[in-house]
């Protein structure tokens, strides 16, 4: 009896112990001490009731090679940094601009790519009590805050980013469920803004703000049941994925305001969007533990992950791992230089790789592999590392070579949301790989693109004046990407407020159908677990105390961090240089082990 406690003791000690190190087929990658960020005491944070800790990083081209730049959040404190990664230690007596707020808390931030230099940088940061401030760390100023008498909300921030393309617009969502849009160069007015309907459909509608001036925000947006947790743009720009606390991703046109396509968790809610590279699949992650892939063209889930043993934090791409081989190679090598330059789509987007991931489906007689390479973390504390190959995107087309780097199967237990009932438990058998089975995506895959995507908004009937008012959005956003230096042209194009609307100015008169989430299980919008493809993860580390809340992939390293504020650099295989040797010989310092 003493011996099996022992060896029980011993075998929990060994799981909870957090790695420093983890090994993939392209090598390992290594935690590096010496490159932790946190606030200057390093004092561990009592995270309790406080906001998620998150991380932004632009890099404003500058001439030391060293232009890289970071932002995060602990409790009530904001700090920016040089970041050296992988090559120098971090050195934290000097952030560039620390703030501490009083009152609310910073709940996430966002970066302007295109108007970062190295004398001045725009940095958006939402705020707990609902606020959105907009200021330049670098210049140390604070330029303007939207919502500052919050009548435009009074709930959280939940996210905020700059419109692509975009050197004025931003999205801001909130955990009410509302999105507005925002322009940097208008003001928010003295008094609460009144709405007009623009356009609506199944749990969504699109509000412009009525007012004799253009002012903020341009645009409202409700959207599903309960908080709207994130969103994420495609990265051509054109299509913005939300997911919501009601358990549902919808995709929208954003220049069209219209709905795309909707997928529903298989329990709880969604809490992170991401889009593939070149923008052909969407993975979510949420309160049933699971990671799921969703199609944006066939508008159909093609598989869930299951690695995590709690709530999905962020799910994240990593661009720099994603290949595509037009050779025919025993090996696949995931850190293949070939394609580096070709793959930096979360900065440039580069119109060559998405051709290239697009041959699949071509009428190219070469054999033509894909892999995309995406990871989670969660509240486990434990990040993973997913692949998604072809025998998964294309099952019903002969593999170009003999390999399967994810485990297609059934599912022996289908996960359970953490703190409640999984809803496929009740007369919803799971089937094992050794019983008869028929062939994966026995449903899903003969499944039309309407079946799916008939909640979409192109069905519906719409007076001249709203269309009209569509045409005047798109051309709102449109133009300013295209044209932003014009500012007369610009502020004309954006006022709408001559739209007509024969609905209510009161926002509760726009109808919402609640889905009974027991009557969508098996249905597109949720497949049952023996629907489709179970993929297992590459790896599964515990690399942390605290639940993680950062996943960020970097062409030399990825980043996380956890709610105890500390972030971590972990070294690509080949790319961890003098600090690789270091972080052998020593612990890092902290709680990060």
């Amino acid at each position: 009896m003493l011996l099996f406690k022992m060896a029980a003791e011993g075998g929990g000690k060994e799981m909870n112990e957090i790695k420093t190190q983890f090994t993939t087929r392209e090598g390992v990658y290594k935690l590096l001490s010496h490159s932790e960020y946190s606030r200057p005491n390093r004092v561990p944070f009592n995270s309790q009731g406080s906001n998620p800790v998150r991380v932004s990083f632009v890099n404003v081209n500058d001439q030391s090679g060293n232009g890289d730049r970071l932002c995060f959040n602990v409790g009530r404190e904001l700090y920016f940094y040089i970041y050296k990664g992988v090559r120098k230690a971090a050195d934290l007596s000097k952030p560039i601009d620390k703030r501490i707020y009083k009152g609310t808390q910073p709940t996430c931030h966002d970066f302007n790519h295109l108007t970062a230099t190295a004398e001045s940088v725009s940095l958006l940061v939402g705020f707990s009590a609902g606020q959105v401030q907009l200021i330049d760390p670098i210049k140390k100023e604070t330029s303007k805050l939207f919502n500052e008498e919050r009548l435009i909300d009074k709930s959280r921030v939940t996210c905020v980013k700059w419109v692509p393309g975009s050197e004025s617009l931003f999205l801001v969502a909130h955990s009410s469920g509302s999105m507005y849009l925002y322009n940097v160069e208008h003001t928010c007015g003295t008094t609460a803004p009144h709405y007009q309907l623009l356009k609506q459909g199944e749990n969504f509608a699109v509000h412009t703000c009525k007012s004799k001036s253009t002012r903020n925000p341009l645009l409202k947006w409700t959207v599903g049941e309960g908080a709207l947790n994130e969103f994420a743009f495609s990265p051509d720009g054109k299509f913005l994925a939300c997911v919501s606390q009601d358990g549902f991703l919808r995709v929208f046109n954003f220049d069209s305001v219209e709905l795309h396509g909707t997928m529903k968790s298989y329990f709880g809610g969604l809490l992170c969007v991401c889009w593939s590279p070149d923008g052909k699949y969407i993975v979510t992650g949420g309160e049933d533990d699971l990671v799921t892939v969703w199609s944006f063209v066939d508008c159909r889930v093609i598989a869930r992950g299951h690695g995590h043993k709690s709530w999905v934090s962020v799910v994240a791409f990593d661009p720099y791992t994603t290949s595509v081989e037009e050779s025919d190679p025993m090996e696949f090598s995931g850190s293949d230089e070939d394609f580096q330059d070709l793959l930096h789509f979360g900065r440039d987007r580069a119109n060559s790789t998405q051709s290239r991931l697009s041959k699949r489906n071509s009428t190219d007689s070469r054999p033509v592999s894909v892999t995309y390479r995406f990871g989670s973390v969660g509240q486990d504390t434990q990040i993973c590392l997913w692949d998604l190959t072809e025998d998964i995107l294309f099952p019903h087309q002969p593999l170009s070579r003999a390999r399967t780097h994810t485990n297609v199967m059934n599912a022996t237990s289908p996960p359970a949301g953490s703190g409640g009932t999984n809803p496929g438990s009740n007369g919803n058998s799971i089937t094992t790989p050794g019983n008869s089975v028929p062939p994966p995506l026995p449903r899903s895959n003969s499944l039309p693109h309407s079946a799916v995507s008939n909640a979409g908004s192109k069905s519906s009937v719409m007076d001249g004046a709203i269309a009209s008012g569509v045409s005047k959005f798109a051309t709102l956003s449109l133009h300013d990407r295209k044209e932003r230096h014009h500012e007369k042209d610009h502020k004309r194009n954006h006022s709408m407020g001559h739209i007509s609307s024969k609905s209510s100015d009161k926002l509760n008169l726009v109808t919402k159908t609640k889905t009974d989430p027991a009557k969508t299980l098996g249905t597109p919008l949720c497949p049952r677990m023996e629907d489709v493809p179970l993929l297992e993860p590459l790896i599964c580390k515990k690399i942390a105390h605290e639940r993680l809340t950062v996943l960020i992939f970097l062409e030399d390293c990825i980043v996380t961090a956890c709610q105890e504020g500390f972030i971590c650099t972990w070294a690509r295989p080949g790319k961890g240089g003098l600090l690789s040797s270091q972080n052998q010989a020593n612990s890092p310092s902290g709680t990060v082990v």
